[in-house]
């Protein structure tokens, strides 16, 4: 197939970008590098069924030519997904979120194929469900710093299903929950490369709050492995994608440390509207997908501090 992957120059859409060719399909990767790097593509660059163009999926030029362009499937994965660059520009966030699933959705609906959507666990806010089922609609702070990012991905999943239900396009909509793994940007401002990047500089892995609260953290091969299989279905969704194995932020720092053996471990306040507890029910994507996360935290963190190693060295996505 002809497949478009927007966002396909970040972490999650790199690593999806590779799938697809090795499955053998034409993809046309659009990314506005604003998070993305061409580094995390550049393995690709050579393959004469891989695409790659610099757009704003917010703009007129991307929707121009893929309402021309012969698509057979969309993946929409473009957004900034760490608080560090959605806060930094929270105006573009709810665009992309708005304006930019809007597009995608007209080129799906023009080419009459299905796309399925990158959405988010952070829909469920700080939850009072744990964990977290698809059924749960979420504690979410509409106008809290985190909303841009949080009510941008929920009023995506509103246009997705009125399109759906109105003029029945083939939609689906997959839940992400914290993801790692390498070609995470070394200032991403994510809490697992944050931990590696300053325990490999032997400095302090900085916890906000007291660090009881806890995340599930998923590798990106089980990610992408969830997001394909999903993507085969006809299911609207949405299913969440996510690793169940729960851990403190302390319980991470203290492992990340022990691997590295550098590091240490100081606290600052607690971030606004942060969430308390972040743990998925995948019940769903087991019965739907016959789908579970495979790698166990400790093997994915060798994986990833090995890739952040050769970052600090000089190599990888050190861009931003």
């Amino acid at each position: 197939m002809k497949i478009l992957v927007t966002g396909g120059a970040g972490f999650v859409g790199s690593h999806l970008c590779d799938r697809l060719i090795a499955d053998g399909h034409t993809v046309y990767c659009v990314d506005n590098l604003y998070t993305g790097s061409e580094k995390n593509i550049a393995q690709l660059r050579d393959n004469p069924n891989f695409f790659f163009y610099q757009l704003d999926i917010t703009s007129d030029a991307f929707l121009s030519m893929f309402l021309v362009k012969e698509v057979d499937f969309v993946y929409n994965l473009a957004c900034p997904a760490s608080p560090v660059h959605y806060q930094a520009e929270p105006i573009d966030t709810l665009m992309t979120c708005f304006n930019g699933t809007h597009n995608c959705i007209k080129i799906a609906r023009s080419h009459k194929c299905r796309i399925v959507h990158a959405s988010t666990s952070e829909v469920y806010g700080d939850p009072t469900v744990h964990p977290q089922p698809e059924s749960y609609h979420g504690n979410v702070n509409p106008i809290g710093p985190r909303a841009c990012y949080d009510e941008g991905k929920r009023v995506a999943e509103s246009l997705l299903m009125d399109y759906h239900r109105k003029h029945g396009v083939d939609v689906g909509i997959f839940r992400i929950f914290n993801t790692y793994g390498p070609r995470m940007a070394r200032n991403d401002g994510r809490v697992v490369s944050n931990f590696i990047v300053a325990a490999l500089s032997d400095g302090p892995l900085v916890i906000q709050g007291n660090g009881t609260q806890t995340r599930s953290f998923q590798y990106v091969d089980d990610l992408v492995e969830g997001i394909v299989r999903f993507a085969d279905t006809k299911e609207t969704g949405p299913v969440n994608l996510g690793n169940p194995g729960e851990f403190t932020i302390s319980e991470l720092a203290g492992i990340i440390i022990s691997k590295i053996n550098k590091g240490y471990i100081t606290k600052t306040k607690a971030a606004i509207d942060d969430p308390k507890q972040r743990k998925p029910d995948i019940s769903l994507a087991k019965e739907m997908l016959d789908w579970e996360p495979k790698v166990p935290l400790t093997f994915g963190l060798d994986e990833t501090i090995s890739y952040f190693r050769g970052v600090v060295n000089g190599k990888g996505n050190d861009r931003i």
